[in-house]
This record gives C-alpha cells, sequence and structure tokens, in this order.
C-alpha cells in the first residue's frame, strides 16, 4: 500500500477510535505517532505500539497550544520524517444546555475539536505540498447532522470540521493531498460502554443494524482513504453510523 514506511500522526490517540487507527496504520506499515494529552497516555500508546510490534511513539500533546504543535511536529520530522498522514481525531466534550453553557465550556470545545485542526494541518501541509503527496482525515461525528441537545458546542466543532474539510480538499488538491471527514455514529468505545443499560438500550433502537461500530471500523476507513484505494476520494464526509443517519 501506498502509505507504507510514510510517517502517520494521529491525535487523541490512547483509547477507543484514536487507538484503533493508530493500529490500523502501523499494521499497514506506516511509521506511527499517536498523541495523548498527558504524559501517562503517550506512555500506554508508546507500550501499546511495542506490544504490537508498531514502529512509532506516543508523544504528549496539547492541540490548543499552537507552540506546542510547532514543536511536536519539529520532534516528529527529527526522528521520523514529516507526517504525510494527519488524522484529526482528538475531542472533547463539554455537554451543558446553551442557556447554562459557561464560556469556557464553548471555548475549550471549539479550541480542542476545531482550533487544532488549523493548527495541525497547517503545519502538516507543507511538508506534504513538498512531497506532492497527503493525506488529511479528520474525524467529525453524526451530531454534526443530526444535532443533539445539550451539545451546540460539539455539534458547531464537529459541523465546522466537515466545512473545514471542503475547504481545504479544494485548496490542496492541486498538490496530490486529499482532505476528508469520517462521521462515526455511537461506537463501541470507554464512553458509551459506560452508559446506564436503558441509555445504551434507547441508543440502540435508532440503529437499524442493531448495534454499535467497533473502532476498528472507524480504522479501516481510516486506512482506506489514505491508500491506493482512497486516491480520488477528497472534500468528502464518509457516514459510519450503521444506518442511524442517512442522507
Amino acid at each position: 500500500m501506498s502509505i507504507a514506511g510514510k510517517v502517520a500522526l494521529v491525535t487523541g490517540a490512547s483509547r477507543g477510535i484514536g487507538a484503533a487507527i493508530a493500529a490500523a496504520f502501523g499494521t499497514a506499515g506506516a511509521r506511527v505517532v499517536g498523541t495523548a494529552t498527558t504524559d501517562e497516555g503517550a506512555e500506554r500508546i508508546a507500550q501499546q505500539f511495542d506490544r504490537q510490534g508498531i514502529e512509532g511513539a506516543g508523544m504528549a500533546l496539547d492541540v490548543r497550544d499552537g507552540a506546542a504543535v510547532n514543536q511536536l511536529l519539529e520532534a516528529v520530522e527529527q526522528r521520523f520524517g514529516a507526517p504525510l498522514i494527519l488524522v484529526n481525531n482528538a475531542g472533547i466534550t463539554r455537554d451543558n444546555l446553551l442557556l447554562r453553557m459557561k464560556e469556557d465550556e464553548w471555548r475549550d470545545v471549539i479550541e480542542t475539536n476545531l482550533g487544532a485542526l488549523y493548527r495541525l494541518s497547517k503545519g502538516c501541509a507543507r511538508a506534504m505540498t513538498k512531497a506532492r503527496w497527503g493525506r488529511i482525515i479528520n474525524i467529525s461525528s453524526v451530531v454534526a447532522r443530526m444535532g443533539n441537545a445539550g451539545q451546540v458546542n460539539y455539534a458547531a466543532t464537529k459541523a465546522g470540521v466537515e466545512g473545514f474539510g471542503r475547504a481545504l480538499a479544494r485548496e490542496l488538491g492541486s498538490r496530490g493531498i486529499t482532505v476528508n471527514t469520517i462521521a462515526p455514529g455511537f461506537i463501541d468505545t470507554d464512553m458509551t460502554r459506560a452508559l446506564p443499560e436503558a441509555g445504551r438500550a434507547a441508543m440502540l433502537e435508532r440503529i437499524p443494524l442493531g448495534r454499535f461500530g467497533a473502532p476498528e471500523e472507524i480504522a479501516a476507513m481510516a486506512v482506506f482513504l489514505a491508500g491506493d484505494g482512497g486516491a480520488y476520494i477528497t472534500g468528502e464526509t464518509i457516514q459510519i453510523n450503521g444506518g442511524m443517519y442517512m442522507h
């Protein structure tokens, strides 16, 4: 595959979807750098890579900090080479009804879920442009299209992720760089497993396939979009939600 030997940077890779994506790229032959918000999270990534036989590293990163992003990209380039595959997966929720939402609950979600795309995509695009090859894959959510009460901040960022991707795809296409978005539905992660049984049952009733998705199913799409099979796809948002939202 075309991604073998290339450097892939995956943010939010210590668990869930991000961990599955990092593992899938490593299995496909990429050198993978996964980021976490803490040193402890970065160490868990490194240990997981060791167990899986993946070449790469875990690194701590605050995606809200432009200087920290630049420092990380310099460190990655010196150690492994410039990332030509970027997966913007890091994200948070700060749920609240709009009338009760505090300024920091709005700002933190905007800066983490959307501002990070600006910083990381800009930082990686220079090397991709020079190489005349690159893959930027952003992780959105079905909530971007459906909406969800108590998540105006989160839904706004994820809708922004999709618009960001379409605009950037037009800017970078002539340089051989594709930009795509994956919008997962309800995925079987620590977060969904922690829900009360009644809540899980209610969620399952909304999914025609009758089950939660697996993180590995999101990862498989990421690898496809980065590889030879996805080379003529750009500016798209791929919905992976078991039929919960169709358009």
